[in-house]
């Protein structure tokens, strides 16, 4: 097996809404396509991957850095001892003469290839990724379908709570159980009206409800919203504070009985690792949301899910943010406690195949030989047009 050539591109994802931090109107990510001199009915594989959402495209560093890396490395440094890709040797590859630390926008870079490489490996194999990954980095027993639940309640001109109510009967209405919507842009008393009318929807049910700060708060607003949300029984209260400021992590679940959910915005094992350490966060409730796509991608993941393991840490703890497909697959080989949903959110590339039905708050995996981004159509089109 022989990479031909890697084409690189950038798609928008923007849109109006905002969060507690950010609005996303000039929001967009980087797209890849690794070609490969196998051919199987008259075409060569193809590799395809990005960089989930809430990243910026990384274009500059995949140009300069990761990819040259791999298209100069001599074809046996990308394979392992029975002749097949390894993503882990290539990996090695893309992150040779790279410093440590001074992740954030490299670890974006390096994971939007390491989703490609996945993907052209279980293709080349013949099998859905989940299934490989599970042959190989599991237990040969994959989960058959995955929980997740349904993000939105973003902040956007003009959205009236009439109107958040409504996005959040679509998402029931969609076979979504438990809904996410952002809180911290707007004054606390707001932000509890916006949460009442979110739960009168969900007819009272607090633990069918997650809200998101997106890292905003410092200590006193984190302890006093806490304090505020506690008696609705909320399904977690998700990234609180800034990602590296454990102390206030570690605060807030010393005084917030709840569930805590973050580590999204966490792009390497050594922020994982101290996040565990230092952070507070309690192992038979709270939820680790590290993103595959974000953070190096997935051969950095599965060191990520070595080391909570020797922490007391169980794989169904961690849920991962972005909401797309390769974190499915995930989510069902190393049997994740699940994965985001967006289903109104970041498209073309949010989301999973086309043909993908929730139920319960379940989704089943497609059989489609790879990721299975063929079944996308409407990102599909946007890969194939890498190197059409």
């Amino acid at each position: 097996m022989k990479i031909t050539a890697v084409h690189e591109g950038t798609v928008p994802i923007s849109s109006s809404i905002r969060n507690a931090w950010i609005d996303f109107s000039a929001m967009d990510c980087s797209v890849v396509a690794v070609v490969s001199d196998v051919v199987r009915d008259g075409k060569p594989l193809v590799g395809y991957g990005f960089n989930s959402n809430g990243r910026y495209s990384a274009g500059e560093i995949l140009r300069r850095r990761v990819l040259p890396r791999l298209l100069d490395a001599p074809r046996d440094a990308l394979l392992d001892e029975r002749g097949e890709l390894d993503p882990a040797r290539a990996w090695d590859v893309m992150m040779r003469n790279e410093k440590p630390g001074g992740h954030g926008e490299r670890s974006v870079a390096v994971g939007v290839v390491d989703m490609a490489l996945f993907d052209l490996a279980a293709k080349i194999a013949d099998k859905p990724l989940y299934r490989w990954l599970s042959d190989r980095y599991g237990d040969g027993e994959p989960d058959d379908s995955v929980f997740v639940y349904a993000a939105g309640g973003y902040y956007a001109p003009g959205k009236t709570l009439g109107d958040l109510k409504d996005e959040m009967r679509g998402f029931l209405d969609q076979g979504y159980d438990v809904v996410k919507m952002k809180i911290g842009g707007a004054p606390l008393a707001e932000d509890l009206r916006r949460i009442e009318a979110v739960l009168d929807v969900l007819g009272g049910d607090g633990s069918r409800l997650a809200v998101d700060v997106n890292g905003r708060f410092d200590l006193a607003t984190a302890l006093e919203y806490g304090r505020a949300i506690e008696p609705y029984g909320l399904f977690w209260y998700e990234e609180i504070g800034d990602p590296l400021d454990y102390r206030l992590n570690a605060v807030v679940a010393e005084q917030y009985r709840g569930r805590i959910a973050t580590g999204e915005n966490l792009f390497s094992l050594q922020d994982a690792r101290n996040l565990i350490r230092y952070g507070g966060l309690r192992p038979d409730r709270d939820v680790i949301q590290v993103d595959p796509a974000l953070s190096y991608g997935l051969v950095e993941y599965l060191r990520i899910q070595e080391m909570l393991r020797a922490h007391g840490w169980s794989s169904r703890r961690c849920v991962p943010h972005g909401g797309h497909q390769f974190s499915l697959h995930i989510a069902a080989a190393l049997k994740l406690g699940g994965n985001e949903s967006y289903p109104g959110e970041f498209q073309p590339t949010g989301g999973f195949a086309d043909d993908a039905r929730v139920s319960g708050s379940r989704v089943g995996l497609t059989e489609t030989p790879g990721i299975g981004f063929e079944g996308k159509a409407a990102f599909y089109r946007v890969l194939r047009g890498l190197h059409a």
